[in-house]
């Protein structure tokens, strides 16, 4: 693909709260600084991080919401003061001594798009802390590889790289029961109320990424591909992590909803299994059960194993009742929904303390690095479906450009460039809706029905159609223009003779 030399720039405010300013400042405040960072993708896209850091005292108000009794007030406090765009961050530095952050704790990441930090040492140590924050907040080298993970080689790529859904303007979700043996179970499960209480807050909040679908299906005799070993010791049942590849590809025959989708799926299972085959434990590389007795299948979705209780007497009149309890069931399928875009919580040092982002699901701050990653990997598909576009056409000689396709065109290298100036402008919001709309626009252009490398055909392939067709009425209107040729020459010949 062509070269690219993006520029992510990322506005940071640091602001320092009475007694907690550093000796050795280069300035007085206010003062601005610039901090660059070279991520390298390959030889033709060259990725640059750009921080632009504000240095400043906190205003009566902010000084006021610093002085909340726990950190989570006083982001809650400072949130309402700040007019915080995508892609910003807010630091605010507090004072050694301060109370607001717990013992042993000196990096607070709020809720929002800022962050506490206790003043240790000088400058330069609050520097290191801004870059581990600014990691954390907004996008690393590795978070930014994984969205151009089809552009590197695969020896460049950490382990999780390729384990996140691809960018995409919309995606479907299904949630499956399956239910092996409804003689011996009969399921029932809230799905509706589940989704509406504990998945569509999640969604919400993507909503500014993607459309999302939703719905909801039991099957009936629908088995795993794999036959469970029985383990003597603890009576039970358990599947290995190496078979469980080989669960996916029977269930998902009967799963049916990818064949007719637009958008990628995810498919989050619910499997109770047989009375024959419970209870059922999943085991990890060690052998150890795992605790949600669930796993997940990158870009794929989840499985989860629900076991039902064995009823107290054998006397017990099947099918038995089962009421799925979906507050367990659906923490296991959002914490899979959160691996799956990539939002999964990294191990970071002891010193950081991470405000659970509650009902929503997401931080404001990691939506921000979903909208990172994704409009780097839109700018980067476009450009990829506009140059496999130009090697089609300069293939085909003879293809005939329409004038929307010709405008397409025109409007997804628009739409990519503005996404481009966007993030070098730090505005993140604006250059995501550019890049999904530079996407649409090339995607509408190579798959332009007018452009169907079949309705053109090369020179020779032509000549090989109509020859066998013209040469038989060829050969009598040839043969007749020789005659007439000849005549013509010999009536020419003829006076001079009779001089």
């Amino acid at each position: 693909a062509a070269s690219a030399q993006v520029q992510l720039t990322v506005p940071v405010a640091v602001v320092f709260a009475p007694g907690s300013m550093p000796e050795d400042l280069p300035r007085p405040l206010p003062f601005r600084d610039v901090q660059e960072m070279e991520i390298s993708v390959n030889l033709r896209t060259s990725i640059t991080a750009r921080y632009e850091m504000v240095y400043r005292s906190t205003t009566a108000q902010e000084e006021a919401a610093l002085d909340a009794a726990s950190a989570r007030e006083a982001d809650a406090a400072l949130h309402l003061l700040q007019d915080t765009l995508s892609g910003s961050l807010t630091v605010y530095v507090v004072p050694e001594i301060s109370s607001l952050l717990p013992q042993g704790i000196s990096i607070y990441v709020g809720k929002h798009r800022s962050a506490l930090v206790r003043a240790r040492g000088g400058l330069a140590a609050l520097r290191t802390r801004l870059q581990q924050l600014t990691q954390v907040m907004s996008f690393t080298a590795s978070s930014i590889a994984a969205a151009l993970s089809d552009r590197l080689p695969d020896g460049q790529l950490g382990p999780d790289a390729r384990r996140h859904l691809k960018s995409s303007l919309g995606y479907e979700i299904t949630f499956s029961l399956l239910n092996p043996d409804p003689k011996s179970h009969a399921v029932d499960w809230d799905i509706e109320d589940a989704v509406n209480r504990y998945v569509q807050p999640v969604l919400d909040k993507l909503s500014l990424v993607a459309n999302f679908s939703v719905d909801s299906q039991i099957l009936y005799y629908a088995v795993l591909g794999v036959t469970p070993r029985f383990d003597k010791e603890s009576s039970s049942f358990l599947l290995s992590t190496h078979s469980l590849p080989h669960v996916i590809n029977p269930v998902e025959a009967r799963l049916g909803s990818s064949a007719a989708s637009l958008y990628p799926v995810l498919n989050f299972l619910l499997y109770v299994p047989e009375r024959s085959h419970s209870p059922l434990y999943i085991q990890d590389k060690d052998g150890a059960p795992v605790s949600t007795n669930a796993f997940h299948s990158p870009r794929w979705g989840g499985i989860m194993v629900y076991n039902v209780e064995a009823p107290a007497s054998p006397q017990a009149s099947l099918p038995l009742h089962v009421d799925v309890d979906m507050v367990r069931v659906m923490e296991v399928f959002l914490a899979q929904l959160r691996l799956l875009f990539g939002l999964s919580r990294e191990e970071l040092p002891a010193e950081f303390l991470l405000e659970s982002p509650g009902n929503e699901g997401l931080a404001d701050w990691e939506l921000d690095r979903l909208l990172w990653a994704h409009t780097v990997e839109n700018i980067a598909t476009v450009s990829t479906t506009l140059t496999s576009l130009a090697q089609l056409l300069d293939k085909i000689g003879n293809i005939v450009i329409k004038d929307d396709v010709a405008s397409e065109v025109y409007r997804a290298v628009a739409s990519a460039q503005s996404a481009m100036a966007k993030l070098t402008t730090g505005h993140l919001h604006l250059a995501f809706q550019a890049s999904k709309e530079a996407v649409t626009s090339s995607e509408r252009a190579f798959f332009d029905p007018s452009l169907l490398h079949l309705l053109y055909f090369p020179d020779d392939q032509k000549f090989a159609i109509y020859i066998p067709l013209f040469l038989p009425m060829a050969v009598p209107i040839l043969l007749s223009l020789a005659k007439i040729v000849r005549e013509a020459r010999q009536h020419k010949k003829e006076p001079t003779k009779m001089d």
